[in-house]
């Protein structure tokens, strides 16, 4: 039995703080902070979340107003100890090369592309991590005989959950964060279907 590397390990006893990732090159691609504990994108990465990440990105870049920007695959600082990477993130900022996260403040929109590694933290872990944080936008995309299918939740401000505020399939048509009408079908090769 192989032991950890030396930078595997926690540099203090509260675990890792959300700059250390910065600072952390042997790190994997997609590493990710929560609740100071590392966490890596173990399983490789399906066609469908691929494409859904990369599409949905080029088409809400389309479309957000000037002043913001929309990113695939950065990580959100929201507070000391969680920084997640959001497969698309929507955020009130200017364009910057080196650029490695957003602050939870500046951003209108997170999306997660569900995979069987990550349904549980998308699904729960992160729902809730994001609505303490003040991320007034947050959709889930799971897949559905091949197709995308959006769950959007918006922040409740008394209770600083998120409740549901539609299920997309096909297309989706939004006023906020900013007006959005994406045809999810075009997100995928075919309409979802393997080529012959």
């Amino acid at each position: 039995m192989s032991e950890l590397p030396d930078w595997m390990y926690a540099p203090r006893a509260e675990g890792w703080f959300a700059d250390d990732l910065d600072h952390l090159p042997q790190a994997p691609r997609h590493t990710e902070l929560i609740d100071g504990a590392l966490v890596f994108r173990v399983s490789p990465q399906r066609s469908f979340h691929g494409r859904v990440v990369r599409n949905l990105t080029a088409a809400l870049e389309a479309l957000v107003p000037d002043g913001v920007l929309a990113e695939d695959q950065m990580t959100v600082k929201l507070d000391r100890w969680n920084r997640p990477e959001p497969d698309v993130v929507v955020a009130v900022a200017e364009y910057d090369t080196a650029r490695t996260w957003f602050a939870a403040a500046d951003v209108a929109l997170v999306v997660e592309v569900v995979s069987p590694e990550s349904a549980h933290r998308d699904r729960t872990v992160k729902v809730r991590k994001y609505a303490e944080a003040g991320i007034p936008h947050y959709w889930i995309v799971e897949e559905e005989a091949g197709l995308p299918v959006v769950h959007v939740f918006e922040l409740e401000a008394v209770t600083s959950s998120y409740v549901p505020a539609g299920i997309f399939r096909g297309k989706i048509e939004r006023p906020v964060p900013f007006p959005i009408a994406i045809d999810l079908d075009a997100l995928v090769p075919s309409g979802g279907r393997a080529a012959d």
